[in-house]
């Protein structure tokens, strides 16, 4: 039998991981700018594409057709850039494929909790659960990757998420199986944004792209399915012809938004990292209420707006700890490397 030995476990994707190599996180090798430009990139993308949901669903009131739309538009779109040699595709063992299929299912899954949650919970009591991703995020990091973080990170948590949940301060309902699903989707959503990151920066490191086509046809096939056993196909069929040339046009235009923000996402977690990413959602929510005030003149009393102010305090406080965790980490590297160069220096004399 062999021994157990504390310092080498598995971590999500089923690598071997060792607590006693403790590299520098890819999100902290990346340029400010960079993450900047990527994280911008993100939140347009995905604000519009809440907005043009919101429009699209009006009519096309298909929830599940409309996700295996945009999964298949992903497919589509990463096809075709595999063939115009945008990236090429890895070697994988059977492990790894079934790994892959599985976060897929995860994708799904995660989709059809939150909806099915939605409807036993108030949305303000949805929303301030969603918020907690980042707890989670650190937790499972800590457990399963031995990270640690600085004091002032766990210190921008609290307002980001307290200001939320002041910012969607209302009432709050929730049944126990309610309270249940939902905390298993808050789960599932943290568990996708770490275990997609690790694909793309652990010892698989895929391809952003690599990743959306394995997984973009099987998470369409799912919702097809999904989108089968609630009625949708067949209720789609009867109508179908009520569907103008333009209502087609916007359906495509939507698969198109959404294959675009599925790119960013993926581009986006890769290169500022799994936390960031849960505390953007947090910030996303404030700017869907401020989008909803400015475009559909959404009441929003003072207690909202004071939520608001302070989450996206607690996020810049978070940007901050996390650039002075960077340099601080960079100039840590530099002054390891320069030690081991004198090493040898030392010796010779």
């Amino acid at each position: 039998m062999v021994p157990f030995n504390p310092a080498r476990y598995r971590d999500l994707t089923g690598a071997v991981a060792s607590v006693d190599e403790t590299p520098i996180a890819t999100e902290y090798t990346i340029p400010t700018k960079t993450k900047l430009l990527h994280l911008g990139l993100y939140f347009l993308l995905n604000l519009s594409l809440t907005l043009y949901n919101k429009a699209v669903l009006q009519k096309f009131t298909y929830p599940w057709t409309l996700t295996a739309i945009h999964a298949g538009s992903a497919s589509l779109g990463c096809y075709i850039l595999l063939l115009r040699d945008h990236f090429q595709l890895a070697h994988l063992s059977r492990h790894e494929k079934f790994l892959l299929g599985a976060f897929s299912l995860l994708f799904t899954i995660n989709i059809a909790m939150s909806n099915v949650s939605l409807a036993l919970v108030s949305v303000p009591f949805h929303q301030i659960m969603r918020s907690t991703c980042p707890v989670f995020t650190i937790l499972i990091y800590r457990i399963f990757y031995a990270r640690t973080y600085s004091q002032g990170t766990y210190l921008s948590l609290i307002p980001l998420i307290l200001g939320v949940g002041v910012a969607t301060f209302g009432d709050y309902y929730f049944s126990t199986l309610g309270f249940i699903l939902t905390l298993a989707g808050v789960l599932l959503a943290t568990i996708k944004t770490v275990v997609s990151n690790r694909l793309m920066t652990g010892s698989l490191a895929l391809h952003p792209l690599e990743i959306l086509l394995r997984m973009s046809p099987l998470a369409a096939l799912q919702s097809i399915i999904y989108a089968y056993f609630a009625g949708e196909l067949g209720a789609l069929s009867e109508n179908i012809s009520t569907f103008t040339a333009l209502d087609v046009l916007l359906i495509a235009g939507n698969g198109f938004i959404a294959f675009a923000l599925n790119v960013s996402s993926f581009n986006a977690n890769k290169l500022a990292g799994a936390l960031t990413m849960t505390v953007c959602a947090n910030v996303k929510q404030c700017l869907t209420i401020l989008l909803g005030i400015v475009i559909f003149n959404v009441k929003v009393g003072i207690v909202n707006g004071i939520g608001i102010v302070i989450a996206l305090a607690g996020a810049a406080f978070y940007s901050r700890v996390e650039l002075s965790t960077k340099m601080a980490k960079q100039q840590r590297s530099q002054t390891g490397g320069d030690e081991e160069e004198r090493v040898p220096m030392i010796q010779q004399r």
